[in-house]
């Protein structure tokens, strides 16, 4: 917390947060990587100028900042793993035949038969509205949190028209031909080299491209991409361990910035809003531990610097749980031996993918121990007593208390009395019992203020 701010560049957070948005998706590691390094080249062939190649940058490294807005909504509309099925889904083309295809393929495989006869009838029926619902959840989701992040309306709005199709039959508006921004266009056409490049090679990656001229895509710009294709180099890259270099340095020189505190104040928050998005129980999570949090750390006396640090890891705590379906977020079931394993999962992948982050990389104590006890009985270390930090112990305490009193796929909310309540019982086995107090004497004062 007292060293000075790392001297990394903004785009390099971006590009490696990216991978936690590849997850969400069902991607390969590194697919907002690739997709950028495409269409950087192809934004090179068209001649973009400085400030379009700028604004087609960013919108390639966020295309999918909105992608965890559906996955509730798919694994409910389709009973499928959102991972697997978005995977999947990028794999078709749209077309009648092989989305009748899909839904028969991917609804209610682990359900009874009269379970997925049903949600397939309803699928049918209502198939272009719960396209459209799903597309402008993601779109719009991911529009709001790029502005949040301080990124224009160029970039907000490339994202929101990511899945607009030439032809007009895109969604969520229905654009077409040249209301379709170009960044959008670039993005869209980079996406799918990149999924038919990583599961069948570069055939099929260009024959996908050229199947879909003039329907999803201009002729063109896919004439463009298919020039673009000869050049091997392109192909050979995106395998190689230093595509992450690679891209950074296609980053527009005369836009290069240095990430400071306001900055990333604002990634956090907006990885958090990406992160709470993925469940209807999650929302707003993340925000509300940081402001416990907060409040905690206010009573025990922290510096304001100190403070600030710790609502970014209270921010970023659960960025691991964009690694777990949906199916397992949100089964109001007891989970079984094998799910809770998985959910478990993700504290340990909150640390991997901030500490990839030299900026965020001092995070990474918080968000791989917030389920640490200290009793040794937590995870995923089995940490205990003094091994585990004061602000992991924070967010722990505020962690726990939002959960408790927030409504949950298998109970609701409880009332702050009854949260404390059983929290005050694992005082000292555990919750650091100075925060705990602290949490108490907060919530008491808020109580007080508002009367």
């Amino acid at each position: 917390m007292d060293k000075p701010l790392p001297q990394i560049r903004r785009a390099e957070i971006l590009a490696a947060l990216s991978h936690a948005l590849d997850l969400t998706e069902g991607q390969p590691r590194g697919h907002c990587i690739r997709v950028c390094w495409i269409g950087m080249h192809l934004g090179k062939c068209l001649n973009l100028t400085p400030w379009e190649l700028t604004e087609l940058y960013y919108t390639l490294l966020l295309k999918d900042l909105g992608c965890s807005s559906n996955a509730a909504r798919i694994c409910q509309l389709y009973l499928a793993d959102d991972h697997a099925f978005k995977a999947d889904f990028k794999l078709i083309d749209g077309s009648l035949l092989q989305a009748l295809r899909f839904v028969i393929s991917h609804t209610g495989l682990e359900r009874g038969m009269a379970e997925r006869f049903r949600a397939i009838i309803k699928i049918m029926r209502n198939g272009g509205e719960i396209s459209r619902e799903l597309i402008e959840a993601r779109c719009t989701r991911g529009a709001e949190i790029a502005r949040i992040m301080g990124f224009g309306d160029d970039v907000a709005r490339a994202i929101q028209c990511l899945d607009e199709h030439w032809d007009g039959r895109g969604k969520p508006e229905g654009l077409s031909l040249r209301a379709i921004p170009i960044a959008s266009q670039i993005a869209l056409m980079s996406q799918v080299a990149d999924v038919f490049f990583m599961s069948s090679g570069r055939d099929a990656a260009v024959r996908e491209i050229q199947n879909r001229a003039n329907t999803w895509f201009d002729a063109s710009l896919v004439e463009v991409f298919v020039a673009m294709a000869e050049d091997e180099e392109v192909w050979n890259a995106l395998r190689s361990g230093d595509i992450m270099q690679w891209v950074l340095a296609l980053e527009p020189q005369e836009h290069v910035a240095r990430a400071d505190d306001e900055y990333l104040d604002r990634v956090a928050k907006g990885f958090a809003l990406v992160v709470d998005s993925k469940s209807p129980f999650t929302s707003g999570h993340s925000q509300r531990v940081a402001v416990y949090a907060d409040l905690i750390a206010e009573r025990l006396g922290l510096d304001a610097d100190h403070r600030r640090w710790l609502r970014r890891a209270a921010l970023l705590h659960d960025i691991g749980k964009l690694a777990i379906s949906n199916t397992i977020l949100d089964k109001p079931d007891k989970l079984t031996d094998a799910e809770y394993t998985v959910m478990k999962s993700h504290a340990s992948v909150s640390g991997e993918i901030l500490a990839d982050i030299p900026a965020f990389s001092a995070l990474v104590p918080v968000a791989r121990g917030h389920h640490e006890r200290l009793d040794g009985k937590g995870y995923p270390l089995g940490l205990k007593d003094k091994e585990i930090c004061l602000e992991t112990r924070i967010v722990s305490v505020a962690d726990v208390f939002d959960a408790l009193t927030a409504d949950r796929p298998y109970r609701k909310a409880m009332p702050t009395s009854q949260a404390l309540g059983i929290m005050a019982q694992d005082v000292g086995k555990a919750f650091d019992g100075r925060c705990f107090n602290a949490l108490v004497d907060s919530l008491k004062r808020a109580d007080r203020a508002a009367a």
